[in-house]
């Protein structure tokens, strides 16, 4: 099938290429400049030029293809409730080029979506419209798409890593080394849920092909690393003194990842792996930061 795949070059996205190709289907991949479509046509892929708030570019690259497979987001946490909101639209333009056809949108968003009770992992089967995660306007989209008719399903991410990078951790690290001090939050129980980069590709292929609407998928092959071991990881790594910090302490440290330094974040993916046959095979977070690449020292 030709499928086209927004955030193409992205840290997901670029892994998602070969997958699908291997997979013998055919990808169009968004792209922004020149450079992005050399690399897309080196991995074996067409480029469509275009970038997220164009959504008449949205529209044209999705109308030509069998299937969206949609990654791309601004990870720019300063504007983050912006973001959402460029999501929302971006789907919602994605779902209209698609509507009565019966081709498939995937679009992603948080594991935090599946907690319906806070400190218990998040489930595929559990969403909350009203949820005070503004990431929650991916997922509205997603529905105000369904609701005009088209087929649509949803994969969760959790810590997506690697030895480049590793989700929010990344920013962590970036934190110690600036502050010499690697933090948590009081005793630091609070659970983060992780998944490597490859089964996360893996995962996207896998949901396209089952072609199921309405599901939810969670990228979550570790359900919960305590906090507290994640930050003694990267104190290791960096060799920077571990500390736990007082909830009002942890607000000037933190900065804007206050917001998620004390939050649980696991998950399960039980339902996951039983519809889909996804076994996770990657390393786990703590040893993609034992061997970061660069070295975080």
């Amino acid at each position: 099938m030709r499928i086209f795949l927004t955030g193409s070059n992205g840290f997901i996205g670029s892994r998602i290429v070969p997958e699908l190709i291997g997979a013998g289907h055919r990808v169009l991949g968004l792209t922004r400049s020149a450079q992005g479509a050399r690399r897309l046509a080196a991995a074996g892929a067409e480029a469509h030029h275009g970038e997220l708030e164009d959504l008449d570019s949205l529209r044209r690259g999705a109308a030509a293809c069998d299937g969206v497979i949609h990654t791309a987001f601004d990870h720019d946490f300063a504007h983050f409730v912006a973001n959402c909101e460029k999501d929302r639209r971006a789907i919602e333009a994605l779902g209209s080029a698609l509507e009565g056809s019966g081709r498939l949108l995937v679009i992603t968003s948080s594991t935090a979506m599946g907690t319906a009770v806070p400190g218990r992992p998040a489930t595929e089967d559990h969403f909350d419209p009203d949820h005070p995660n503004p990431r929650v306007a991916s997922e509205l989209g997603g529905r105000e798409a369904a609701r005009r008719g088209v087929d649509v399903s949803v994969v969760r991410l959790s810590q997506i890593h690697d030895t480049q990078k590793q989700g929010l951790v990344t920013d962590l690290v970036k934190l110690a080394r600036d502050k010499g001090v690697s933090a948590y939050v009081g005793a630091g129980q609070n659970r983060w849920s992780a998944t490597h980069v490859s089964d996360t590709a893996r995962l996207f292929r896998l949901a396209f092909e089952k072609h199921e609407a309405g599901a939810r998928y969670h990228a979550t092959a570790e359900s919960g690393i305590e906090f507290k071991r994640i930050a003694e990881a990267i104190g290791e790594r960096l060799g920077v003194p571990v500390a736990s910090l007082s909830a009002d302490d942890a607000r000037g440290h933190f900065g804007w990842l206050a917001t998620f330094a004390d939050k649980d974040m696991s998950a399960s993916s039980d339902s996951t792996r039983s519809r889909l046959g996804w076994s996770p095979t990657g390393p786990g977070l703590i040893a993609d930061l034992e061997h970061a690449q660069p070295a975080v020292a």
